[in-house]
């Protein structure tokens, strides 16, 4: 490039690089005067924290402003409910609605969700018949590795004890689950896995029959013949399109409804409700790594993958999915890349996207370490039996509803119908969510990116040369 193009180029980039590092300046005085103000506030300076808190709030809508995104959106609102709930208890405490509003929202659509998602996903890869022992590969390992990883968040839930002493806001009638006659007996418990009347199971809210029926219902269509399961796959996939476009709707909310749950359990329960949410999202992002180093690192090693070659490929995908929150963002440039790295292109076409709908690990953490952390906050000592019943609920929920804004959020209200648990701790869990959800989204990305290369290794099909392998 002429040296007059590269001043031309370096001269128009210096007005963006200003203007980031204004954004990044202000953002910084705003945290830095909010927890000076938060510190004033421990220290019985009630007056200059309201003053110092409201100028980081001004700071922060500044940057928000500047950065739109639901991401800074709910930030800038998280922060704002906490204000409101330390300065102004009174109006706080009559803040409940928006979230309330958000959860019902939510629950109404759960079962429509499950009922098309999963038969369209089970009867869209009716060609795993044909795929044969890559197929059971990698179903076995999609299997053993989210299993490895709902163990690993449960297990991390319980040793951090971050629910443990949340004092909950008095429960409204949007807040606690209609509760069921306990089952007595092996058998009694089978049987009532399976539905009765699937209209019955949606209307009692009984997500995990309603799993089990679309289950069925799936592979059913699956061994249909392609003239006629092909009407009713389009027809469920729009469906789930239809219902995915209402979540992203309902999720637009997700800053009112963080913002006023922080707000109204701040006022109710105290500023000192906010530690164990911090110690969750340590406990969150210590899980993840955890997961990585125990169960992905091991694997990698086993079968044998260039580890530098492998991290040197995954890093870009993984940072994208990081950085936007969705995995789907990096799907295209983690099939280029394990391509890139020697896997073949049909097991990365193949594996990959159906990772998607059956390989969410880092989701598998996050999603047994918040129903631990929502069971803790109610004060409920899970038995080994409810731990099980938990996993085996999470497990079977989270199959084929990838690509959904806010997937774990919806899998984790499911769980709650079926185990019985409040979801006024899963709603204040939504506040720290999205700061969570940078880190399992990035492991989600890295755990099909290992997958791939796994079963290429297993298959004897990865060039160890690293020139993409499209045909063997």
């Amino acid at each position: 490039m002429p040296e007059s193009e590269l001043a031309s180029v370096h001269a128009a980039s210096q007005p963006r690089a200003r203007a980031e590092w204004s954004v990044v300046s202000v953002a910084l005085a705003g945290l830095v005067c909010w927890s000076i103000g938060a510190v004033t506030l421990w220290a019985g300076h009630s007056s200059w924290g309201i003053v110092l808190r409201g100028t980081a709030l001004l700071l922060a809508g500044t940057v928000v402003l500047c950065r739109p995104g639901l991401f800074s959106w709910t930030l800038f609102a998280m922060l704002a409910g906490i204000e409101l709930g330390l300065d102004f208890p009174q109006v706080a405490a009559q803040a409940q609605l928006p979230g309330d509003l958000f959860l019902r929202l939510v629950r109404m659509v759960v079962a429509p969700l499950i009922l098309t998602s999963i038969p369209a996903g089970i009867a869209a890869h009716s060609h795993l018949r044909s795929v044969g022992r890559v197929a059971v590969k990698v179903l076995i390992y999609f299997e053993v590795v989210t299993t490895a990883g709902l163990i690993i968040g449960s297990l991390a839930g319980v040793l951090s004890g971050a629910g443990w002493g949340i004092a909950l806001p008095a429960s409204s009638p949007s807040s606690s689950l209609p509760t069921q006659q306990t089952p007595h007996g092996w058998q009694q418990t089978v049987l009532n896995l399976f539905p009765e009347n699937i209209a019955q199971a949606v209307a009692e809210n009984r997500i995990l029959q309603v799993v089990i029926f679309a289950i069925l219902f799936g592979i059913a269509l699956a061994t249909l013949p392609e003239e006629k399961r092909a009407p009713l796959v389009n027809g469920l996939k729009a469906l789930t399109a239809a219902i995915s476009q209402m979540v992203r709707i309902i999720t637009y909310l997700t800053p009112l409804a963080a913002g006023s749950a922080l707000a109204y359990t701040v006022a109710t329960t105290g500023f000192a409700s906010l530690v164990p949410l911090a110690k969750l999202v340590v406990t969150c992002f210590i899980a993840l790594a955890f997961f990585c180093l125990v169960v992905v690192l091991p694997l990698l090693v086993l079968f044998r993958v260039p580890l530098r070659r492998f991290a040197a490929a995954v890093s870009e995908p993984a940072a994208i999915g990081f950085a936007t929150g969705t995995s789907e963002a990096a799907l295209p440039l983690a099939m280029e890349r394990m391509e890139e790295l020697g896997v073949p292109g049909w097991i990365v076409s193949f594996v990959i996207p159906l990772g998607y709908s059956f390989n969410m690990d880092g989701s598998s953490v996050y999603m047994s370490l918040a129903a631990v952390f929502a069971a803790q906050a109610a004060g409920i000592h899970l038995t080994l039996g409810q731990h099980v019943e938990m996993l085996a609920v999470l497990m079977l929920a989270s199959k084929g509803m990838a690509g959904v804004p806010r997937t774990v959020f919806v899998i984790l209200l499911a769980t709650a119908s079926t185990v019985h648990l409040p979801t006024a701790p899963i709603l204040m869990i939504l506040g720290v969510d999205a700061l969570m959800d940078m880190g399992r989204t990035a492991v989600n990305v890295l755990g099909n990116c290992a997958a791939s290369a796994v079963i290429a290794k297993s298959e004897d099909k990865f060039a160890l040369s690293g020139t993409p392998n499209v045909n063997n």
